[in-house]
């Protein structure tokens, strides 16, 4: 398979079609394998995938030290063609808790200078705050970043679930490549406003959650356990009688996915890709299988018809219940 190409932004690098997102090889959904999550990104990279996508706080540091493990041992020509894309700022506690966002500009080189060290890496190839610092303003941030990439450590600024107004005034600052956001099928009120701003201002735009954490993967069931790691067990979304609800949203796109010979999976991922070729969806698979599948998704081709039959098995705003608790909504820069 031929992974094909698209740009993030007017300013960023040309990156495949799909990224590797790999949060979940560390954190938030239960344990993970370390060998099948090195072995994962080995295939991403052989396969034609070039976006690796973290954050430094993602188990704090064990992802970014997971990836620079992968890149050391991988073969010298793919390892050449990964892009490390580093989301920072969260604040952690030794008990794992959220202690909220730092952006100020000492805090971005700090920041800054333990990635490089944990990925193994002299530059890092897009760089964000991984939420706005409401103390601090953007251009602050931004502008630290800037400071960054004039001196070689950082090759591109981006972005991550700011608001319409952050992006512009962040945009007025230092070009910006992109804007990582969550986006899919069942989680669209990017299209409102914000989806607009970064494309008039032409900015990328790279999509998380495009299986909304599995929920429309076609592999999560009503009965299945969370464990007590698994952030899944106290998103709204994966609760009582809101998951029946999300669950028949997924029967319905099954129904979809079943006539083209397809997943689920492949569908939902196929529909992010089919939104424009300035947005770059980040897939979350944890194991070779479920990269497979997923890279499956870029022969699956979605006319018109299939448009309208996904649009009507799950409309905007179907899904039920938010897709972080309150206290992290109240982070975000956008509605859902």
């Amino acid at each position: 398979m031929t992974i094909p190409t698209r740009t993030l932004g007017t300013t960023g690098p040309q990156v495949s079609a799909l990224g590797l997102g790999c949060m979940g090889m560390s954190a938030l959904y239960g344990e993970a394998d370390r060998t099948e999550s090195i072995a994962t990104i080995h295939a991403a990279l052989e396969a034609g995938v070039t976006l690796l996508d973290t954050g430094d706080f993602y188990a704090m540091g064990h992802n970014e030290m997971l990836i620079g493990e992968a890149l050391r041992t991988a073969p010298a020509a793919r390892r050449e063609q990964a892009l490390t894309s580093v989301k920072f700022g969260a604040l952690r506690d030794p008990a794992g808790g959220w202690s909220g966002y730092d952006g100020r500009p000492a805090a971005v080189k700090n920041f800054a200078a333990y990635s490089l060290q944990r990925l193994g890496v002299d530059h890092i190839d897009v760089y964000r705050i991984a939420r706005v610092d409401p103390g601090v303003p953007i251009e602050e941030t931004v502008g630290a970043i800037a400071e960054l990439v004039e001196q070689g450590y950082v090759r591109h600024i981006g972005l991550s679930e700011a608001s319409a107004d952050a992006i512009r005034r962040a945009a007025a600052t230092a070009p910006i490549s992109d804007l990582q956001i969550e986006y899919a099928i069942i989680t669209r009120d990017i299209e409102r406003e914000i989806l607009p701003t970064t494309r008039e201002l032409g900015i990328g735009v790279t999509a998380y959650g495009v299986l909304s954490r599995g929920l429309i993967s076609g592999h999560f069931t009503q009965d299945r356990q969370l464990g007590a790691t698994d952030f899944r067990a106290l998103s709204p979304r994966f609760q009582g009688d809101n998951l029946r609800h999300n669950l028949e949203l997924v029967e319905a796109l099954r129904k979809i996915a079943e006539e083209k010979g397809v997943t689920v999976a492949q569908i939902a991922i196929a529909w992010v890709l089919s939104r424009g070729t300035d947005i770059v969806p980040l897939i979350g698979a944890r194991t070779r299988e479920r990269l497979s599948e997923s890279l499956g998704a870029l022969d699956v081709t979605l006319d018109a018809a299939d448009l309208a039959a996904i649009e009507e098995a799950v409309p905007e705003g179907a899904a039920a219940g938010t897709r972080y608790p309150a206290v992290q909504m109240a982070h975000l820069g956008t509605e859902q």
